[in-house]
């Protein structure tokens, strides 16, 4: 049976929260995130966009499970955390729509999902109107890095492919606790922007 891809929009993701933060939980666990994850941090974090009347999931389902997800919120609707970056800037929020994460099980990746969750996701900021830029952030690790496997391959080529470019003075910490770590620490991210076609 082929991958489908389904959007949900705000609290329509209710249904498929568990889904979500399992797939975040098992995916994020790799280098460079390193993310050992709790379900309670996962529902904390996942209500933001579920609460946001214009998030938007775009979930990979195949045969019932979901193998993949993508979401995004107006930036105007994320944490201080992420906006203020964008404000000390001069940035206007209402105009940015952030793309919270893209996660997809290693086998079903090199199929196309990747670049099918930034369609869909530029394709909705479209639709919704009003927004003149996309954006992303990553975590910043150092290349020596003792749990950064031999075979890493960064994905710095694949955005950029897709017209992103890496903004380095826009940065924010995000705090999670790293695998084999006994608590939380602080992660610089960096921000990724690209401009509309509006």
């Amino acid at each position: 049976m082929a991958v489908v891809l389904k959007r949900f929009i705000g609290a329509d993701i209710n249904d498929y929260v568990s889904d979500l933060a399992r797939l975040r939980m098992d995916v994020f666990r790799s280098f460079p995130y390193l993310y050992d994850g709790d379900m309670g941090y996962e529902a904390e974090y996942i209500q933001t966009y579920s609460q946001s009347p214009r998030s938007l999931f775009v979930l990979a389902i195949d045969a019932g499970r979901v193998v993949g997800a993508a979401t995004g919120i107006p930036m105007a609707d994320e944490t201080e955390a992420f906006r203020k970056p964008f404000v000390e800037r001069g940035y206007d929020p209402d105009s940015i729509f952030y793309f919270g994460e893209s996660v997809l099980l290693p086998e079903y990746r090199g199929q196309g999902i990747g670049v099918a969750f930034f369609e869909q996701r530029e394709g909705y900021a479209d639709e919704l109107g009003g927004f003149t830029h996309c954006c992303f952030c990553a975590v910043e690790r150092p290349l020596n890095h003792p749990l950064r496997p031999a075979d890493y391959q960064a994905l710095d080529d694949f955005w950029r492919h897709r017209g992103y470019e890496k903004k380095p003075e826009l940065t924010t910490e995000y705090r999670w606790k790293d695998v084999g770590q006994s608590s939380e620490t602080a992660k610089t991210m960096t921000f990724w922007m690209k401009k509309l076609n509006t």
